[in-house]
């Protein structure tokens, strides 16, 4: 233990900070290995991860000590944290109130890597600006006069709305976080209100911008060809997200009953069916791509979707393959995942299906998210009616309206 406090020393000692300070960071890393070492399971400070910080403020928090205090101490290990990243010691902070959150979204809520990182940016947008603006003084001092002067920037600097919305979501979901930790007294983001327009509606691909896709996906009959088949039918048959897809394991499908077990946002639990051309495709993908691949890489996991090496596929890895097949095939645009998600709900509607049991398949926690569907129905209806029904073309005659 003591090589491990004489190297964190040293770093402290080597700083720029007043000795007071110096006094108070020793200290603070004293406190924090010594609860580790205590049970023998400190890591190091050059492997700490914001686990390590989750357990120790869940102690803080047991301890009696104030709200001031325990910011105070963990200010002191962000301080630490980036004592550690400029030395080279570590590449990022895990140190942070914005890592501890990060932790959270990530393990808790189930988040996705990319919204995880999107939150990550939002949040250090606004402290960047606190710090340019008068210096940052920890999270638990921001009021609402900060907020007031970064709203009015975002608007100087001509934010779209959607924009603006998306931040203020980030920072008082974060405050939220820090209240239910009891390391923040109040969410100066509460009465912030940002002016909705109309959710444009998503774009998805009709039943025979669909055809086309799959007639595009088969190539050549390559062992990856057939992957590619399996993932674009699992996608659409499901509707599931393109991150529910590549996590997506074998103890979840069910073949006999042809059912899916979802691990959706939030951890929340969805079962979905699939369809035969999905078996179809996905024992033709297990045959001649995944047991072949996994066998020659010496793999052993329960992904079902692997990679070119036989690694689990990534999220990104599943958006490359559904480019190519839109550069393969006869329609023109770019394609996105999620857009077959769109489609699987638009489809089931336009044949008949009720809007609860679409809610129910993709997982919505709120019917009024799913309504949006009904939005693109009634549009497909309108062109319906302005295609066929004579009546309501441009010209149409109006003698039997016109008395002689």
């Amino acid at each position: 233990m003591a090589s491990k406090q004489l190297a964190i020393d040293q770093l402290v000692d080597q700083s720029q900070v007043d000795q007071p300070t110096k006094k108070q960071l020793k200290q603070t890393a004293a406190d924090f290995q010594h609860f580790y070492d205590v049970t023998g399971s400190f890591p190091g400070w050059n492997q700490l991860s914001s686990d390590e910080l989750a357990i120790y403020v869940e102690s803080l928090n047991q301890s009696g000590k104030s709200r001031e205090q325990i910011n105070q101490e963990i200010q002191a290990l962000s301080q630490l944290g980036d004592l550690l990243m400029t030395k080279g010691q570590i590449s990022t902070n895990p140190l942070t109130l914005t890592a501890l959150y990060a932790n959270y979204l990530k393990s808790e809520r189930r988040y996705s890597d990319d919204t995880v990182t999107a939150y990550r940016e939002d949040l250090k947008a606004f402290q960047d600006f606190l710090t340019h603006n008068g210096g940052f003084k920890g999270w638990n001092r921001v009021d609402r006069l900060d907020v007031q002067v970064y709203l009015t920037q975002l608007h100087d600097q001509h934010d779209a709305e959607t924009t603006v919305s998306r931040k203020v979501s980030s920072l008082r979901s974060f405050f939220n976080f820090l209240i239910k930790n009891h390391l923040a007294k109040q969410n100066p983001f509460d009465d912030v209100r940002i002016k909705k327009h109309p959710r444009s509606l998503p774009r998805y691909f009709y039943e025979p911008e669909m055809t086309a896709l799959f007639k595009a996906v088969d190539g050549e009959g390559k062992p990856l060809d057939y992957r590619n088949r399996a993932v674009l039918e699992i996608l659409y048959d499901t509707g599931m997200r393109v991150g529910e897809c590549a996590s997506l394991t074998l103890p979840q499908i069910d073949n006999d009953v042809r059912m899916i077990l979802i691990e959706g946002k939030g951890g929340k639990q969805r079962y979905v069916p699939f369809g035969h051309y999905a078996v179809t495709a996905l024992n033709n993908y297990y045959r001649y791509c995944r047991e072949p691949l996994m066998k020659k890489y010496h793999q052993e996991h329960q992904y079902v979707f692997i990679n070119n090496r036989g690694k689990p596929i990534t999220p990104g890895g599943i958006e490359y393959i559904l480019k190519q097949v839109m550069k393969r095939s006869t329609l023109t645009g770019n394609i996105h995942p999620h857009m077959l998600r769109h489609s699987f709900a638009t489809h089931l509607l336009d044949h008949g299906a009720d809007i609860r049991s679409v809610q129910e398949l993709l997982g919505h926690s709120s019917l009024s998210t799913t309504q949006i569907y009904t939005h693109i129905t009634k549009e497909t209806l309108q062109k319906s009616y302005q295609q066929f029904f004579p009546r309501a073309k441009e010209g149409a005659t109006h003698d039997d309206h016109n008395p002689k």
